[in-house]
């Protein structure tokens, strides 16, 4: 079982209203400047919110959400300091509620 950390938000506000985009791709020359292998991804509509142990997350959550799920809980923190109005926790996966997260990707 893997900890994964989650930064979550609508779509609309995490692709359209947030400067998302200029905050992955500083993220990503980071990375690479540094070889470190990405650890973190895009996931529209993550599976992992229909658990119902995330009830309570989901339903503060407009519709259709987003988030960006890391097992790197320091990317997780940096990336709730640079957008606002993201709702941030953990899960861990595989678990009997919440598949693999990373299984059956559909990157953003």
């Amino acid at each position: 079982m893997t900890t994964y950390y989650y930064v979550a938000a609508s779509q609309k506000f995490l692709l359209e209203e947030e400067p998302f985009e200029e905050v992955i791709e500083e993220r990503i020359r980071n990375y690479q400047e540094r070889n470190k292998e990405i650890d973190f991804w895009l996931i529209k509509q993550p599976a992992f919110l229909e658990a119902s142990e995330m009830a309570d997350v989901k339903a503060k959550i407009p519709q259709p959400a987003a988030a960006v799920i890391t097992s790197n809980r320091q990317l997780a923190t940096w990336l709730k300091l640079r957008l606002e109005y993201v709702i941030t926790g953990e899960f861990d996966a595989p678990s009997e509620t919440i598949p693999e997260p990373l299984a059956s990707l559909e990157v953003a």
